[in-house]
């Protein structure tokens, strides 16, 4: 039983890296639009309109993002634009790492070292694919 459960940890945690892999390029516009939509709904938009206001906040950001990758032909500026993007996926990357070993590891020690590996293993996927990106290869 209790080999079982330990499998069933690894096989979540592997499926959680994933899925963090796949999702940490829009880890900043996913922020914004969180943010913009907090900031509406506390300002009175309401939770149809708050809603509406992150979505297109994100949906903005995601798209500035997308065309100044495109436009910029300065290695170094898009290395800083990639980094920028990159550094939400990192943070997410030690949330989700804190999060699934929350109880799993008792030590605060290895709890924290295991968060700040896996919060570098996300955020330098993210600037790989940032980096590999069609959009990156286009120019």
């Amino acid at each position: 039983m209790i080999a079982a459960v330990m499998l069933m940890s690894v096989a979540l945690v592997g499926i959680l890296c994933v899925v963090a892999y796949t999702l940490a390029t829009y880890a900043l516009p996913l922020m914004l639009g969180f943010t913009a939509a907090r900031f509406a709904y506390h300002t009175g938009a309401g939770l149809i309109g708050a809603s509406f206001i992150g979505l297109i906040a994100a949906a903005a950001a995601f798209v500035v993002f997308a065309v100044l990758f495109a436009t910029l032909r300065s290695p170094i500026l898009r290395m800083v634009l990639a980094l920028v993007f990159a550094a939400p996926a990192a943070l997410a990357g030690y949330a989700l790492v804190h999060g699934a070993t929350h109880e799993a590891i008792p030590s605060a020690i290895w709890r924290q070292i295991f968060c700040i590996i896996g919060a570098a293993l996300v955020g330098v996927s993210a600037l790989m694919r940032l980096a590999g990106s069609k959009t990156a290869a286009a120019s």
